[in-house]
């Protein structure tokens, strides 16, 4: 019988115990923090059989002006078959920070209407603590997966959308940057962007739905987004789409469906020039 999961995480425990199941897809999803400077780790390690997901360069629309801007329907149906993942895959993203960039890979498979997938939870972090085995060097599949798109569009929001959103009485924006960032106190990484929130935006950090690098409880995240559960829509939103996605899988742990990303996040918005952007005074 085929391997099936049911939750958008599973533990360490559960990977190594299905780590030789033959349908599995294990896919390192790392990528290093838009704060972070960049460094060269010469041991990195991965978990046994993991494929590395290149999600700055294959992954990601190379022609785009914008960072991590999410490839066409057509094109990632073809990288993901060129990455030998079949429709029966049951694929575990992780990422090397704990829970950072492996949300952004599992939402991209959500829009392309992939369900059979989860995020490591603690990622390599937590799967060293338990002193699970880890390898020197990445898995390479040798064969094209049968890999299919469902593309579902609802999940996926652009600029025009989200400014409809901003006085939309059912919808809710939130964004997951830093306090700081959101209130224009502090300045972006990005340094040609000016800081700030979309109007009508709220900020919930995803520091704040993280404790020791793993998803907080469903007692803590209900606590969180419980005051969100009569809104028709809620949109993240973040720097590039990699941190609101965060937000779209702990909203997801909790069952709430009706979640979508805002692709371009705060550097679409604030390079625009010519939509409104709320700062502290």
């Amino acid at each position: 019988m085929s391997l099936k999961i049911t939750k958008p995480l599973v533990t360490v425990d559960w990977l190594y115990k299905h780590i030789n199941d033959t349908n599995l897809v294990v896919l390192d999803c790392t990528i290093p923090k838009v704060t972070d400077v960049a460094t060269t780790d010469n041991a990195k390690k991965c978990i046994k059989g993991a494929l590395f997901f290149d999600l700055k360069k294959t992954f990601s629309d190379q022609n785009a002006t914008l960072p991590n801007t999410v490839l066409t329907a057509e094109v990632f149906e073809r990288k993901a078959q060129e990455l030998g993942i079949n429709n029966n895959s049951v694929i575990i993203c992780y990422d090397d920070l704990g829970i950072y960039s492996a949300p952004r890979v599992w939402w991209m498979f959500q829009l392309m209407g992939f369900k059979n997938i989860a995020v490591l939870d603690g990622g390599l972090p937590e799967w060293n603590a338990n002193n699970y085995p880890t390898v020197a060097n990445y898995s390479i599949k040798s064969d094209k997966g049968n890999f299919t798109v469902d593309f579902k569009p609802n999940k996926l929001k652009n600029t025009a959308a989200v400014y409809k959103a901003m006085s939309n009485d059912t919808s809710v924006i939130i964004d997951a940057r830093s306090e700081e960032r959101f209130l224009g106190t502090a300045p972006e990484p990005r340094p040609e962007l000016s800081s700030g929130h979309i109007p009508n935006s709220i900020n919930i950090p995803f520091k704040f739905v993280l404790e020791s690098r793993k998803m907080k409880s469903f007692d803590d995240l209900f606590k969180i987004f419980t005051k969100f559960e009569n809104e028709n829509e809620i949109i993240f939103t973040c720097g590039s789409g990699i941190t609101a996605s965060i937000l779209a899988l702990a909203a997801a742990v909790l069952e709430i469906k009706n979640t979508a990303v805002y692709d371009g996040s705060w550097t679409e918005w604030a390079s625009n020039g010519n939509l409104p952007i709320v700062k502290e005074v």
